[in-house]
């Protein structure tokens, strides 16, 4: 799976397949490819809702566990 930025062609959106998967897939000039699409995760924030905050006795909680 690879990569790549869509860019504005008269009303439609371009993807440039990158040269590795094209080398990888074999794939020729006019021949149809399935494609499928997915934005991908710009951060991770609102990932874990309802897990809550982390509070100070949480920072080294397991981390000196094993030490003992």
């Amino acid at each position: 799976m690879g990569l790549a930025k869509t860019r504005k062609v008269g009303g439609s959106l371009v993807v440039t397949i990158p040269r590795v998967i094209v080398e990888e897939e074999g794939i020729l000039e006019n021949e149809p490819v399935y494609i499928e699409v997915h934005k991908p995760i710009k951060s991770g924030f609102g990932r874990f809702k309802g897990i809550g905050r982390f509070e100070d006795e949480d920072k080294m909680k397991g981390q000196l566990d094993d030490l003992e």
